[in-house]
């Protein structure tokens, strides 16, 4: 039987039709006057019944509706994609959340919430990882689905995976899973699957644009690596927070325990201890997402670099054209310092040199020398400033004939008297043996 059974339709009320379509008055009924009628301007600003009524079936119709699948103990869908509003289904979840060993505010999370969890009951276990929201039981998988989502292939991916996880004869001859860890495993195989195929589908072309930017660094393929670049980051999140679901759930002994409800219909109870089986099934899709956010890491980490890489190309790009403009601004003083000479030369004042015959000579070879010399105390100074040192030239040096810890009082500080004593003496051995050296 399914958990969403229908009700039975009520039958009309006689009396309830015969009081709404009596078209005959009563006899002790007055006759009504013209101003026991409304008035027609209080509706005038559209306001008035039928807008009402208008305006509440357009919110009914706009009202979230959810899609829920149905899967029994054999594998068999018993429920397909029956569409409900969100106030009918959880109000018929909440009729059975004692069977399930709910609580009411877990059914908040199956449309309200975002973040990746694992909640486990004492007859259920919920599950809202990614794309799937699923409600696990003994002998019951419901999958919830937002109405109009995009998720309908890969959710039907996995309900194909699920029938054929479950068809699987329960025998514990053959070691086979119980159901439910059956069920569980086909959805952390969807939700890693699912995250591989995303990683896959952004790790692609965030290569292709690094190769690309080794060769040459546009504007355009910038921009398209800052896009690419917030994708891998909140792809990594999403990841880790799903690795970070599955992690807390493998820390918690107790909820793994009591992830057994096949052996709980039984009355067998497990201890906190107890749970093998499952903490094996965990721990391997743990260490699948686990990869996999190492690697969407590790492209974070080579974006990074490329971006400090090509910062630092730019800058150096830009501090060569810096230079180069400072080398013409120098290049120019010189020449201005030339001319200026040529133009005292020029002035219309005697001074006694145009009469002589080496006055252009002169005056034109000391304006190039002293243009020379200004350009060249220019560059001189240029390159002083270009050279980038890491520390000053006043950091003390370490003389190379002599010992460095022997002279530093505060590293002597630091040994004890024995070893203060042993120090001391094989330097006066070394200095005996310098001086015989010098005999």
């Amino acid at each position: 039987m399914s958990l969403f059974k229908d009700q039975d339709s009520s039958s009309d009320n006689p009396a309830t039709w015969d009081r709404f379509f009596r078209f005959a008055g009563r006899k002790d009924d007055k006759a009504l006057k013209p101003d026991d009628l409304p008035n027609h301007d209080e509706y005038s600003d559209g306001s008035s019944i039928f807008n009402n009524r208008r305006t509440l079936a357009a919110k009914a119709a706009s009202e979230p509706r959810l899609r829920c699948t149905e899967v029994d103990e054999h594998g068999n869908v018993i429920l397909v994609d029956g569409e409900f509003k969100k106030t009918e289904l959880i109000a018929k979840l909440i009729m059975a959340v004692f069977k399930f060993g709910l609580l009411p505010r877990d059914l908040r999370k199956i449309d309200s919430s975002n973040l990746p969890h694992i909640l486990i009951r004492p007859s259920a276990i919920l599950l809202n990882l990614l794309h799937l929201k699923v409600l696990i039981k003994h002998d019951r998988v419901l999958l919830f689905d937002i109405y109009g989502s995009k998720t309908s292939y890969p959710q039907s991916a996995f309900m194909y995976d699920l029938q054929g996880k479950l068809q699987q004869k329960n025998t514990q001859a053959s070691g086979a899973l119980p159901y439910e860890f059956r069920a569980l495993e086909a959805v952390l195989t969807s939700v890693t699957s699912e995250l591989e195929a995303d990683f896959e589908a952004v790790r692609e072309p965030v290569m292709h644009i690094l190769s690309e930017l080794e060769d040459d660094i546009d504007r355009n393929k910038l921009r398209l690596l800052l896009i690419l670049s917030k994708r891998v980051s909140t792809f990594e999140q999403k990841a880790k927070l799903v690795r970070d679901a599955i992690e807390d759930l493998l820390e918690a002994d107790d909820d793994l325990s009591a992830m057994y409800l096949t052996e709980k219909t039984h009355d067998l109870y497990r201890g906190e201890d107890d749970h093998t089986e499952v903490e094996m099934l965990l721990e391997s899709y743990h260490k699948l997402t686990d990869e996999i956010v190492q690697e969407a890491g590790n492209l974070v980490s080579g974006i990074r670099n490329t971006e400090e890489i090509v910062r630092a190309i730019l800058d150096a790009n830009r501090n060569a054209l810096m230079l180069l403009d400072l080398k013409f601004s120098v290049g120019t003083l010189g020449l201005a310092m030339g001319t200026f000479l040529a133009g005292l030369y020029g002035m219309n004042l005697e001074n006694f040199i145009e009469e002589t015959n080496w006055g252009f000579a002169g005056v034109t070879g000391v304006s190039v020398v002293f243009s020379l010399i200004v350009c060249w105390y220019g560059l001189t100074k240029l390159r002083r400033v270009q050279r980038i040192k890491m520390m000053d030239d006043e950091r003390p040096r370490i003389p190379r004939g002599q010992a460095y810890f022997p002279d530093d009082r505060s590293a002597l500080g630091l040994l004890d008297n024995r070893n203060r004593e042993m120090l001391r003496r094989i330097n006066m051995q070394k200095a005996v043996s310098q001086k015989k050296k010098w005999f």
